[in-house]
């Protein structure tokens, strides 16, 4: 895609020009995200049962243990009395007793065991699938989202996101689920121990829900901004650490660094403020729960005092009292790591509600697709900004179409409507007469050869690069290609040959073998229609001289589209299109344009004009 095209499809990417707003646009929904999210929960009803029945045993047989210690103390205390009184200690009993919280402990130690390793099995399902989800997501999303959305910012809602939906789930949930049932069993003792001394730790409740809400309400906004901006600074990165030999060249590297710092600054700020307001809930939250604390020693001690309670008794109670408001004080604390969660489950669900592709249409495949027809096309990428408008063009099976034109002509946008990234606004494009939006994608496109100027290899073998246009490719297939490609002998001056393993890119080649193991990968896949975007513009001569021979060969017998800056590469093509703000403004030989001394010719003279300077 040239810059000026690209610079149409990002130049804006506010909501307000889509006809849908940007994901990261949307009005929060925490609850709307909690209640998904535990659909997806719900998904391993089983798992999640033993999850919950695990606790629900482990909490409580750990909360029966300040009840049996109470009872250890009022044994004592019996016993103490006993000796004072002469008689003998009875050492059986306490110890019977310290046996059976030794047993209890170890029980509900082994069950928080089970419970965590089974919620570790029952998270990682859940990430593993939001994952498959977004991957399937991406590959049937258009041309358009990822066109107006940086690489890094989808990468991070892929890991950044998604790992943090897993690390809440993994550790949090448990928790979540402890707390209620220590909260509800607490509760139940203590009003069977004290109903007075009950309301009393009751009475810090209000206060505390209170600062909690006033508190969660003011930091949500904030964990959102947080995650949008942590997808922002990875695509920032990616952009830099991609482009790196460009930022060097040009002496950019203090405005990139400025731009990260600022960037960095701004995830300092949001991040800082989102665990300011949240932190603000467990100190005063601890305060309120120690005041109740000690109103609950004091009425105590004076109820031991009257004889109404006895020292274990109170002192079991007192115990309880702080596990009843441990919860109110975990939960603050949780608060922030689960509106964390929910921000980013948030951003990965905005992600998967997008449209997709419209569906495939199962019409009959064209019999000739080498013959293609534009008939009053018109298309634009954003709604006020028209780029091609009333195109017609009709295409014989095996001729060369050359298309040039300044940049951002709308050169590129034909190639992407052809392999219908993008679907045209009004008209229509036929292969034989059959209007592609009838032909499944998968069809159409494999009717369909690109060599691009960017080429894009991928870290495997040469072999499996090649290959990757056909599946099942025969190594006589991927040699025979590679011989037509003039690529062949190159290949064999390496010293693991076919099996050499390329680096991301292909960064340990040069552009122009880059360039040769695309064109072996399309004459591999034996296209009916072949793209050629500027396919020999950035080699040296010797390898341009190769490429050509091999298109040479590779032409014959197909529909070819070249486009070109280079305009003395097309001489040869059967109709030359020259355009010019989307329109064709020109169309013959170079022979007959040059003859008309019109914008062709122009274009022409001015670039061996600009070689001869």
């Amino acid at each position: 895609m040239k810059n000026s095209e690209k610079k149409q499809k990002k130049a804006n990417v506010q909501p307000d020009d889509f006809s849908r707003r940007s994901p990261d646009q949307k009005p929060a929904d925490f609850f709307g995200t909690a209640m998904r999210l535990g659909k997806e929960l719900l998904k391993y009803k089983g798992l999640m049962a033993i999850v919950l029945c695990a606790g629900v045993i482990s909490q409580t047989l750990t909360i029966t243990g300040p009840n049996l210690l109470g009872n250890v103390i009022d044994a004592i205390n019996d016993q103490v009395k006993i000796k004072l009184a002469g008689g003998t200690i009875d050492l059986m009993s306490i110890g019977r007793i310290l046996l059976l919280i030794f047993v209890i402990y170890l029980v509900s130690a082994i069950l928080q065991y089970i419970q965590h390793y089974t919620m570790a099995g029952v998270s990682q399902k859940i990430v593993c699938s939001l994952r498959e989800q977004v991957n399937q997501k991406i590959s049937h999303m258009p041309l358009s989202y990822l066109d107006r959305h940086a690489k890094g910012e989808l990468l991070s809602r892929i890991m950044n996101d998604v790992d943090n939906i897993n690390m809440t789930l993994q550790d949090n949930i448990i928790k979540l689920v402890n707390i209620f049932i220590t909260f509800f069993g607490v509760l139940g003792i203590m009003i069977y121990t004290s109903w007075k001394l009950t309301l009393i730790s009751a009475a810090v409740l209000p206060p505390c829900l209170l600062i909690a809400s006033f508190v969660l309400k003011r930091s949500k906004k904030h964990f959102r901004s947080q995650w949008k901006t942590t997808g922002e600074l990875n695509a920032q990165i990616e952009e830099i650490y991609t482009g790196h030999k460009i930022v060097r060249i040009f002496n950019h590297e203090e405005k990139s660094s400025e731009e990260f710092d600022q960037l960095n600054g701004k995830l300092f700020e949001h991040s800082r403020k989102a665990q300011f307001f949240s932190g603000m809930i467990m100190p005063f939250v601890s305060f309120v729960n120690n005041i109740g604390y000690v109103i609950v020693c004091l009425v105590g001690g004076r109820m031991v005092v009257q004889g109404a309670m006895s020292l274990g008794k109170i002192t079991s109670f007192i115990t309880y009292s702080k596990l009843f408001t441990q919860p109110i004080v975990d939960i603050a604390g949780l608060s922030n790591k689960f509106q964390s969660a929910l921000a980013s489950a948030e951003r990965v669900y905005n992600l998967l509600d997008e449209a997709e592709e419209s569906p495939d249409e199962n019409g009959a495949l064209p019999k000739n697709p080498g013959a293609v027809s534009f008939e009053n096309v018109s298309f634009r990428y954003l709604e006020d900004v028209p780029l091609i408008e009333d195109f017609n063009l009709e295409v014989k099976p095996g001729q060369l179409i050359a298309i040039v034109g300044p940049t951002g002509a709308g050169k590129t946008t034909i190639v992407n409507l052809l392999m219908r990234f993008y679907d045209v606004c009004s008209g229509s494009i036929k292969l034989d007469g059959v209007d592609i939006r009838s032909i499944p994608r998968k069809d159409l496109r494999s009717m369909f050869g690109m060599v691009l100027q960017d080429t894009w290899l991928f870290n495997g073998t040469i072999s499996e690069n090649i290959a990757y246009s056909k599946e099942g490719a025969t190594e006589e297939e991927i040699l025979a290609a590679a011989q037509s490609a003039r690529v062949n002998h190159f290949i064999n001056t390496l010293s693991e040959g076919y099996d050499t393993v390329l680096e991301e890119d292909g960064t340990n080649l040069s552009q122009g073998q880059r360039q040769l193991l695309t064109i072996a990968r399309s004459i591999l896949a034996d296209p009916a229609i072949l793209i050629l975007d500027e396919a020999t513009s950035s080699v040296d001569t010797r390898t341009e001289v190769l490429i050509q021979q091999a298109m040479q060969n590779l032409m014959k017998g197909r529909t070819n589209f070249v486009i070109a800056h280079r305009l003395s590469t097309i001489r040869k093509a059967d109709v030359i299109l020259v355009m010019n703000h989307g329109h064709i403004v020109e169309k013959g030989t170079h022979s007959e344009l040059m003859e008309k001394n019109g914008f062709y010719a122009e274009l022409y003279n001015s670039q061996f004009a600009g070689n001869a300077i």
